[in-house]
């Protein structure tokens, strides 16, 4: 089956407010096939609060960039100059909260993406949260510096007590997804297995409307909207590698990604670095404390 389970009676549902957590840019040969040599692209670093209407605790979707992002780990300054990304914060996921008066400690939960610096933010920021990461998140940091020297992240990012490391294993089917975890229990919000970019990648899939509207947050499943449409392909660059640990399955979960958008007429695809969401929006009254439409 490639469409979702439709509402029931009174769905719960999310208002969902995007978050401008950082910009990177980087080189376009990267992430497309069809980029010429030496095109490059501004990307922002986007974060999402998800809120049930009725509930004061918030969910969030990835951190963004964090302040001092230099100072993660030397691997990592390292790994950032070999790829010749070029990094500011002009704010980070904090400091976008506190626009709309939000402290972190008003933050229940917070759903990191997957571990790459730019997903990870402050998590030190949130000392009241739980962090919710795939299983195969713990792996990477058990390996992380200064374990390995040269290891991209710390592997104390995240709060032992505070973290949830969700298995996908036993996590039943939903639409052309093999493995999506019902988060709340009522259909609002499900964390999605999202394999291929890096293990333990996860994207999230929420409602936005009590009547069948829904945003699908895709996380690094592609870092370009012309993979979602098919005007171009996932490359392995000769200086600069594929931006995904395994092409074949993020290429196979991007093909999910697509059935679901042709399925759902009402569904919205946000990427993490979706410039031309960005662009459309930046100006816009969507950002929080504002929300979205829901389609």
């Amino acid at each position: 089956m490639i469409g979702l389970p439709p509402p029931e009676t009174n769905q719960a549902y999310c208002e969902v407010s995007p978050l401008e957590a950082g910009l990177v840019e980087i080189p376009l040969e990267w992430v497309i096939d069809t980029a010429q040599p030496g095109e490059r692209s501004e990307l922002p670093a986007l974060s999402f609060v998800l809120r049930r209407p009725g509930i004061d605790e918030l969910f969030l979707f990835d951190l963004g960039i964090r302040k001092n992002w230099e100072q993660i780990t030397p691997g990592y300054a390292e790994r950032a100059k070999k790829l010749t990304f070029r990094i500011s914060v002009p704010q980070d996921a904090v400091e976008a909260l506190a626009r709309g008066g939000t402290r972190p400690a008003d933050v229940g939960t917070i759903c990191i993406s997957h571990a790459h610096f730019d997903h990870v933010g402050d998590p030190a920021a949130f000392d009241r949260a739980t962090f919710v990461v795939g299983a195969d998140t713990r792996g990477l940091l058990a390996q992380g510096y200064p374990h390995d020297p040269h290891a991209s992240l710390p592997a104390d990012l995240l709060p032992a007590a505070r973290t949830r490391y969700l298995d996908p294993a036993d996590w039943p089917p939903l639409g052309p997804f093999a493995h999506a975890l019902d988060f709340h229990g009522d259909g609002s919000l499900y964390i999605v297995d999202a394999p291929g970019h890096l293990p333990g990648h996860v994207n999230v899939l929420a409602r936005t409307s009590r009547d069948g509207a829904w945003v699908y947050l895709a996380g690094d499943s592609a870092h370009d909207r012309r993979l979602l449409t098919g005007e171009a392909g996932v490359p392995e660059h000769g200086v600069f590698g594929c931006a995904h640990r395994d092409k074949e399955k993020a290429t196979e979960h991007l093909g999910k990604i697509r059935a679901l958008m042709l399925a759902e007429p009402r569904m919205r695809v946000i990427l993490a670095h979706d410039r031309p969401w960005w662009e459309e929006n930046r100006d816009k009254d969507v950002f929080w404390p504002n929300k979205m439409d829901s389609m």
